[in-house]
Order: C-alpha cells, then sequence, then structure tokens
C-alpha cells in the first residue's frame, strides 16, 4: 500500500482552479517531468502569502487549501503537475469532481474535510507535518511547537483501494 503523508503547504483560498494548478500553455509539452518546474506559478493571492518558487513548496508533499479545489477545465495536466512535484495528498473542504477522481487515478489522495477542520489545520502551520492512516481514514497535523490536530475522513471503499494501490494502472495490474 502507497503511503501517504509528509511535510505541507498551505493555500488560503477557494476555487483554485486548473489553470492556476499548471497554466494552459504548458499542456503541449509532452512529458509529465516537463510540468515539474511550472506548478502553480500562476497561482497569485492577494495578501501575496503564496509563492510557488519558495521552498516550502519544493518539500511538500501535502497541499492544504479551501473548497472547489481543481475547478476550471478537467485535463489531466493539472494533477500530472501535482504527481511529477511529489504531492501525494491534497486537503480541502471540497473538490472539482472530475479533478478528484483524476488524483485518485494518479494515486494521489484527495482528502475532503469539514471547514472547522480546515481552520485548524491551517491555525497550526508553518512548518507541518500530516500523517495519513489511509486504512482508519484518519489524519493528524502535527507543527513545529509540537501542537497538533487530528481529524477523520471518509472515502469510498473503491477509491480507497484504487489510491492505496497507487492509482489506476497499479490498480488494474493487481486485479487483472
Amino acid at each position: 500500500m502507497k503511503n501517504f503523508g509528509g511535510i505541507a503547504t498551505f493555500i488560503d483560498r477557494d476555487d483554485i482552479n486548473t489553470d492556476e494548478i499548471i497554466p494552459a500553455k504548458y499542456l503541449t509539452e509532452i512529458t509529465k517531468q516537463a510540468l515539474k518546474p511550472h506548478l502553480l506559478e500562476d497561482l497569485h493571492l492577494e495578501d501575496g502569502s503564496f509563492d510557488p518558487n519558495s521552498e516550502g513548496i519544493q518539500k511538500a508533499s501535502v497541499l492544504v487549501t479551501r473548497s472547489n479545489f481543481g475547478c476550471g477545465s478537467s485535463r489531466e495536466h493539472a494533477v500530472w503537475a501535482l504527481e511529477v512535484n511529489d504531492i501525494n495528498v491534497v486537503i480541502g473542504e471540497s473538490f472539482a469532481r472530475i479533478f478528484r477522481q483524476n488524483m485518485f487515478n494518479c494515486g494521489i489522495l484527495a482528502v475532503e474535510l469539514a471547514p472547522e477542520d480546515l481552520d485548524r489545520l491551517f491555525a497550526i502551520e508553518p512548518e507541518v507535518r500530516i500523517e495519513i492512516d489511509l486504512e482508519k481514514e484518519w489524519l493528524r497535523a502535527t507543527g513545529r511547537d509540537g501542537k497538533s490536530v487530528e481529524c477523520g475522513f471518509s472515502l469510498n471503499p473503491f477509491d480507497r483501494k484504487l489510491v492505496g494501490a497507487g492509482g489506476w494502472l497499479a490498480y488494474a495490474d493487481q486485479q487483472y
């Protein structure tokens, strides 16, 4: 079973769309690796609290955001940009439906939490490490100061198997 979790970076905004995750001008790239340096390069927050070139995003394997992550077009490139940057979990209130399924198909865990649980996660940043227990559908976020937050989440059984296997291709190899 694939492991999930790691160092988190926080993006405190709703409605982050696929053009902000990977700009459309890179859709002609023929390898996933070519997308790597462009993850979130067009994402700008009004308060300036996010820098796509920061060390935080480069070290992160978990993104914590707000609602409707991955809205916009349904292209898979946005998920591939996360995958090639070793992002294995995105935590938010909600995800665009097709984007969420594309995440599971690529072996990336989409965790949906209630707004109050997200507020508790955002309150412990910076330098947060997140542990995920996929079977128990549970996560723990621990800050640099030792403060931690625990939350439960739920997945349907097929999505848990799919993402736990490492995505659709790995799942199909195991099953067929």
